[in-house]
């Protein structure tokens, strides 16, 4: 499912103009992101957490040379389900 599709889909099911559902589906996620970016966790109940996890360094290999080459740290964005969503996607 791509973002044209949720937009789409709300704008079929509320009867809301699909350029207003996009400008709101934008916003949201623009917020996320921006939360995202100052270190916030994103709490949506009974879907899920976004939070940053700071990776640490390590040793990685160039798999075309076998090399070994330093990785170094850094930010990454984690998910971890609600417990609604566990349960109807088993």
């Amino acid at each position: 499912m791509t973002k044209k599709d949720i937009i789409l889909k709300v704008s079929d099911d509320t009867g809301i103009k699909q350029i207003d559902v996009k400008k709101v589906v934008q916003k949201t996620f623009d917020c996320m992101v921006e939360a995202l970016a100052r270190g916030e966790k994103i709490e949506l109940r009974n879907f899920g957490v976004f939070k940053i996890k700071q990776r640490k360094s390590r040793t990685g290999r160039n798999p075309r040379t076998g090399e070994t080459v330093p990785v170094p740290p850094r930010k990454v964005v984690v998910f971890k389900s609600g417990l609604d969503m566990k349960k109807l996607v088993k």
